[in-house]
């Protein structure tokens, strides 16, 4: 595996004339990054942990060997919850122009692992006209092909149903059926129903499933055993949770975390 450039640990310079700029870090457990915004585009590439990252859109959850990319300007903040390594890429908006327009999760696959495992071993002034500025327009065409993932939460506009869905994503246990919801959001529950749809495009009941699973992909990332996981979310037995993230994921916990 190749070694990471001592550079790749420091600040990443967008005033460079590179295409591609990479950045290293390992996070300690709940690490909070506020808000900010980038002149480049970028992906965020987790090589351990997980990584929880809030747009005005909604919340996307990122376990290891995914990656979330990240479009200039596009305000976003970052949690995580365990230690984590990131490995992240900022490419610059005039090499971008097939890369997804608005915030979405990939699957890193091993050809686009390795090519990122490749750039952090160089200097950051690696010679665009030679070898390494053919191997990063492989770099650049492997993220705009790689497979989405679905680990995206989309959160209502209105306030009113943002502080329920904040509750709900903070604890997707939670045990209230739809009367009881609609009136903490003081509407009736056919307007709760119809409002989170056209606002977040999912049924509560989706919209609650999927609040599941990313608080499962959050808490098994952590290494908490797949049984606690299951009574933490509220099902009754760990099977019936296993049989939700395979119908969700196409595998078992264990078999999504070997990458």
């Amino acid at each position: 595996m190749p070694q990471i450039h001592p550079e790749m640990y420091q600040s990443a310079p967008h005033d460079l004339p590179q295409r591609v700029v990479a950045y290293a870090a390992d996070r300690m457990a709940e690490v909070t990054n506020p808000r900010h915004t980038h002149p480049r585009g970028q992906l965020l590439h987790i090589v351990s942990g997980t990584l929880a990252v809030e747009t005005d859109g909604g919340t996307f959850v990122v376990p290891a060997e995914r990656a979330v990319w990240m479009p200039p300007g596009v305000a976003h903040g970052t949690r995580t919850r365990a230690p984590t390594a990131l490995r992240t890429i900022y490419v610059v908006p005039e090499a971008a122009p097939d890369l997804p327009a608005e915030p979405t999760v990939v699957r890193v696959t091993p050809l686009l692992r390795e090519l990122i495992l490749t750039l952090m071993s160089w200097p950051r002034n690696y010679d665009e006209a030679g070898p390494e500025g053919r191997l990063v327009s492989v770099l650049i065409d492997q993220i705009a092909v790689s497979p989405v993932a679905p680990l995206h939460l989309p959160m209502p506009q209105t306030e009113r149903l943002r502080v329920l869905a904040r509750e709900l994503r903070e604890d997707p246990a939670d045990p209230r059926g739809l009367d009881a919801l609609a009136r903490a959001a003081a509407v009736s529950g056919r307007t709760l129903e119809r409002r989170f749809r056209e606002e977040t495009g999912l049924t509560l009941r989706a919209w609650r499933r999927q609040a599941k699973l990313l608080k499962a992909l959050e808490l098994l990332a952590d290494r908490q055993p797949v049984g606690l996981v299951a009574e933490r979310l509220g099902y009754e037995t760990t099977s019936a949770f296993i049989a939700m993230f395979r119908s969700a994921f196409g595998q078992s916990p264990g078999r999504y975390f070997e990458g």
